[in-house]
């Protein structure tokens, strides 16, 4: 038989125990509603971008020219997090 040392009948006191205080939660601007306003604002700014951006597209052509693009271990990382996916075409269920 194991003799315990300590006393199991001991509760915590509640004033030895801070008091923990909550955060408040902050969220943007309508995160939780949808507005058609900002649907139309969304719209617009989108509409107000071009369709083909040179600067994107000069540093793809880069990047696809780079021959240590992607790096190694990213590949790696890739490789195996698809080696361990599982297989969904051989599901039965």
């Amino acid at each position: 038989m194991i003799n315990s040392t300590s006393s199991s009948d001991r509760t915590i006191r509640a004033d030895a125990v801070a008091p923990v205080q909550q955060k408040p939660v902050v969220r943007g601007p309508g995160s939780d509603q949808f507005s058609a306003s900002h649907s139309a604002a969304l719209r617009a700014a989108l509409a107000a971008q071009p369709e083909i951006r040179p600067e994107v597209v000069a540093r793809g052509k880069a990047l696809a020219a780079d021959p240590s693009y992607p790096p190694l271990d990213v590949l790696r990382h890739v490789a195996t997090a698809v080696i361990n996916s599982p297989d969904h075409s051989e599901d039965l269920s």
